[in-house]
């Protein structure tokens, strides 16, 4: 209990925890542990129990490295040193790098040990437990300096400030406010391959530009499996299928069984899109907040639970509704600075792909500045607004690519002209079987 707080918990007979988060994926680990490393009674909720499957490529690029717990130690599967990239199957090159380029994690281990290092931090994790809502106000609220949690059983749940890391679906989020201007559909396998396919595939991921406008497939490598996965639109769910039952055919893999078939939702959050409402704040997918070119997710998470949690602790020290949401702004301002200015930039690079998939193929294959560029932002020696910001070539290049046809229509893998996908239609996917 908080110690500020004795007189509500006495009155409502419940304890006040400092900071309740809400999910415990990266984003709400990182939040926990944030907030538990200053010292403050922190509860994580999480609805399933762990460790569980994500739907994900499990890439650990060096944003993510940089953004983890005091020694944490990486389960990686394998360590990236090439990367062979193809357009829509065709033109083919393989680039190689003596130093690493990113690792490869499977997710369900990587966040049970997220979740360890903020218990050992003083996290309280319950398990098992759905957030139904949360209330601000009302007969549940003991006082203006505090947020009912409420769980599915009816459980009330009382805090200090409120952390929603609960994904990309998220309860919390509905309750911020949060809008999304771009959604994505991500398939992936989990294919088992005996010795000798994996040993091709060791050290070594492919990166696929697919047939559809800003559609792209992946092979991550993670010893005796292969994560196989697309990403394209959501609305296009139909063509995605295709799209990923092609690409395993083309790579010899129709012939082993999946372990695990699953799909997932992406959301990127809108320019304009609340962070926070009162004492409540969002991070992570809950937040939109990923990269919208590529759809990495876990540095986002990982960078903005670490955020999330040191501002929810201010919050929960606020003792009046001007102070939090003073607070509440501070940690808005701080993503967009950081997390923001790069999604601007992804949001360019994926209008660009859209559009000229075949010249950026070209480019990173061809011209060693662009190999060079990708390596360093999956080494994390810089982000793509940092390789805007500090290369002038690599700015003049953005803004040529960034320039539309007359048309103003894209243009696809196989240079036909297209219709701009539609990201925010719900219509016309097949959401059965599709986690979110």
């Amino acid at each position: 209990m908080s110690s500020e707080n004795a007189d509500a918990g006495s009155v409502h007979d419940e304890p006040v925890w400092d900071v309740v988060v809400v999910g415990a994926g990266p984003a709400g680990a990182s939040a926990a542990y944030a907030a538990a490393v200053a010292g403050r009674r922190v509860l994580l909720l999480e609805k399933a129990e762990l460790p569980r499957y994500k739907t994900c490529g499990g890439g650990i690029i060096g944003p993510s490295r940089d953004s983890l717990p005091p020694g944490f130690e990486l389960p990686f599967k394998d360590r990236v040193h090439a990367v062979t990239f193809s357009l829509n199957g065709k033109l083919t090159r393989t680039r190689r790098s003596k130093r690493m380029l990113f690792g490869l994690i499977n997710r369900p281990e990587f966040d049970a040990s997220l979740v360890e290092h903020a218990q050992k931090a003083g996290a309280v994790l319950r398990t098992g437990t759905a957030v139904s809502r949360v209330e601000q106000h009302g007969p549940a609220v003991p006082d203006r300096r505090t947020v009912a949690v409420v769980l599915g059983d009816g459980e009330t749940v009382l805090a200090r400030s409120v952390v929603g890391a609960d994904g990309s679906a998220s309860r919390i989020g509905a309750h911020v406010g949060v809008k999304m201007d771009q959604v994505d559909l991500g398939l992936e396998a989990e294919i088992p391959v005996p010795p000798t396919v994996a040993e091709d595939w060791a050290g070594r991921v492919l990166i696929d530009w697919g047939p559809l406008p800003g559609s792209y497939g992946w092979v991550f490598p993670k010893g005796d499996t292969l994560t196989v996965g697309v990403i394209s639109a959501r609305g296009e769910g139909s063509a995605t299928k295709r799209y990923l039952e092609d690409f395993i055919a083309r790579l010899g893999l129709a012939g082993f069984e999946p372990s695990v078939s699953s799909g997932h939702l992406t959301r990127c959050r809108s320019e304009d899109s609340p962070l926070s409402r009162g004492r409540v704040l969002v991070c992570g997918d809950a937040a939109g907040l990923l990269e919208p070119w590529t759809r990495e997710g876990i540095s986002f998470a990982l960078r903005s639970g670490r955020l999330a949690g040191e501002w929810a602790v201010r919050i929960s020290e606020a003792h009046d509704a001007v102070d939090a949401r003073r607070q509440a702004l501070n940690y808005a301002f701080a993503i967009k600075a950081g997390l923001g200015v790069e999604m601007g930039v992804g949001r360019r690079m994926l209008a660009i792909f859209e559009r000229r998939p075949g010249v950026l193929h070209a480019a990173i294959t061809g011209l060693r500045p662009a190999w060079n560029a990708f390596a360093d932002i999956t080494r994390g020696s810089t982000t793509l607004a940092g390789l805007v910001r500090t290369r002038p070539l690599a700015r003049r290049a953005l803004d040529v690519l960034d320039r539309r046809p007359a048309d103003g229509r894209p243009v696809t893998a196989a240079g036909e002209e297209s219709a701009s996908p539609d990201r925010s239609d719900p219509k016309g996917v097949p959401e059965a079987g599709t986690r979110e």
